[in-house]
This record gives structure tokens, sequence and C-alpha cells, in this order.
């Protein structure tokens, strides 16, 4: 599965010039992260997060299973000049780091355990953005497809479970709509007690 799974993604990134620019969700949000300390970007791919962490003062760990992605992340962490502990492996639940971090975003990566697995990877005053299209970008986008999207309205169901699991998160956003890049996304911003 890990083989094929690194197979398809290195192909995949291969053919494509990633974004090297940080997501409008995670760079609109910049005002919520603390000051420093430890972040995580999941499935960060080429390290448009991570590096932008990285420039923040964060001590940045990127999680991806493309050796073609995280090899543009070393680049690009180089000419940044800043500092990545890279990992290469499949994101599951068991395998990402237990932290604590104080930053954890996961941009455009759907495994609904992973994201149940995350709050507790936060350390106290520690924040969660995640972002993820939803099925109602198919009305203007062919990809991803439905595999790959949240539900309408999923997001504030995993908002209340994770509030309902745990006393000590905050749901600070859960929202939905059209981005100014012309996706259908939700995202969550979660915050655990200082």
């Amino acid at each position: 599965m890990v083989s094929s799974e690194r197979s398809r993604w290195n192909a995949r990134y291969e053919m494509q010039t990633p974004a090297s620019d940080p997501a409008a969700f995670v760079v609109d949000r910049a005002a919520r992260l603390p000051p420093g300390g430890r972040a995580m970007d999941v499935a960060g791919g080429s390290g448009r997060h991570a590096v932008w962490l990285a420039r923040r003062g964060f001590e940045v760990t990127l999680l991806d299973v493309s050796d073609v992605a995280l090899e543009r992340a070393a680049e690009a962490a180089a000419t940044a000049a800043v500092d990545l502990v890279i990992l290469r492996m499949e994101v599951s639940p068991t395998s990402i780091p237990v932290g604590p971090f104080d930053v954890v975003v996961v941009h455009h990566f759907l495994d609904r355990e992973v994201w149940a697995a995350l709050p507790s990877r936060l350390a106290p005053g520690g924040i969660l953005l995640a972002c993820q299209p939803t099925v109602r970008n198919l009305e203007r986008n062919p990809r991803p497809s439905a595999r790959w999207l949240l539900d309408e309205g999923e997001v504030g169901t995993l908002a209340r479970t994770f509030a309902e699991r745990d006393a000590d998160l905050r749901i600070v956003e859960a929202a939905e709509g059209w981005t100014g890049e012309d996706r259908h996304e939700a995202g969550l911003v979660v915050r655990r007690a200082a």
C-alpha cells in the first residue's frame, strides 16, 4: 500500500509545479498563531506551509509520503535558509509524531482518522488549522474527486465531536464557503486551552 501511494504521489509531483506560497487559509490565520514553538505540517508535500512556519520562527516537522515532494521541500528550506525536520511516511493516526506541537497544519489532505488524532498532538495553548474542499467544490472543479471531499456541514460535526471528546479544546472557527481561489472549502481552527 505505501509503495503504491508513494509511487502515485511521486508521479503527481514530478508532473506539476507545486505552489510555493502558503495557502490563504493559513496566512489569513497568522494572527491566531503563537509567537513560536514547535509546528507540524501534516501531508505537507513540497513544504510551502512548513517553510512559511519556519520563517516565522517555528521548529517545523514536515510529514509526507512522496520522495519527490520532500526533496522539493528540502530545496525550498535551503533556499529560505530555514531548517525543517522532514519525515517520509504514510500519514496515519499511529504514524504521526506525538508532539506536543504548538501549531498543527493539515491543508488539503483528508483522512478523517488522522484529523481525529490531531487535537491530541496539541500542546497547551496549541492551535490546529485544518482545511479541505467539500463536495460542493465539484460544482466548479473536477478535482479532487468526491472520495477526498468533506460533506457539506461535516466540518461542524467534526468540531462538535472534537469538543465532546476533549473538554480542553476550544473551537475557534468551523466554517465553509467559496474562496478567492474559486474552491468550496471547509476550515476548522481548534485551540487547546492553556
